[in-house]
């Protein structure tokens, strides 16, 4: 019996100028990063694919079994070519150095993102983001997870990520802050714009941009009214 041929997926609308939080997991609940070696290799392609596309990267943090990116791009379309560019170049040498070519994917599926607004709520993700390994308890100090745009310095092994000027100043206290823990409602907030794909900023920015981007309504939880 012939087969179907995959129907293929709608682009996602990502306009340039908008600043993105993007995540990704394993498959199977499985390690991404399971030594140096690994966390290692995927920098270096995340910084050859910078180097290749002049992506502007916020923050970053690499996680044993997901990451997180904050990204900048400047066209329509960029953030797309961005990381299909370094999924399939990561996923490409992940498979090979494993000899498992064939044996499943890699991540759990497409990349989640959402667009975020360029004020206070830019930095509260990209506190979020800085400060995920100590969230998890992988260190004591944010700043000493070299696997971040907080912590990159502290590997001489790896090249580091430019990181592009914020679109606003940081504050002065910066390591301290992210280092404070923040609040349920901040983060639960940020789990649901991941969650639903939705924007994450002001009432009436966040209204502006899910019409850009065609967002649907989201549907309320429940049982619907009767009528």
């Amino acid at each position: 019996m012939a087969t179907l041929a995959a129907m293929p997926r709608e682009a996602r609308r990502a306009p340039g100028g908008v600043i993105y939080h993007v995540l990704n997991r394993a498959a199977g609940r499985r390690e991404l990063f399971s030594n140096e070696g690994d966390y290692a290799a995927f920098i270096r392609v995340l910084a050859r694919t910078v180097q290749a596309t002049s992506m502007r990267v916020c923050a970053f943090c690499l996680m044993p079994n997901h990451w997180h990116l904050v990204l900048w791009p400047a066209r329509d379309g960029e953030l797309a070519r961005f990381m299909q560019k370094l999924t399939v170049t990561h996923v490409r040498r992940w498979l090979e150095y494993r000899h498992r070519v064939g044996q499943g994917g890699v991540y759990q599926g497409r990349y989640r993102s959402f667009p975020l607004q360029d004020d206070a709520h830019f930095t509260t993700v990209a506190r979020y983001v800085e400060r995920n390994a100590l969230r998890a308890n992988l260190v004591s100090r944010a700043e000493a997870w070299r696997w971040s745009s907080l912590g990159q310095k502290l590997s001489d092994r790896t090249p580091l990520i430019p990181l592009a000027p914020p679109p606003l100043r940081r504050r002065e206290d910066w390591v301290q802050w992210v280092n404070a823990p923040q609040t349920s409602a901040e983060e639960a907030a940020l789990r649901h714009c991941l969650t639903h794909s939705r924007p994450y900023g002001s009432e009436a920015w966040t209204a502006k941009m899910e019409a850009r981007l065609k967002l649907p309504p989201l549907r309320k939880r429940g049982r619907p009214p009767k009528k």
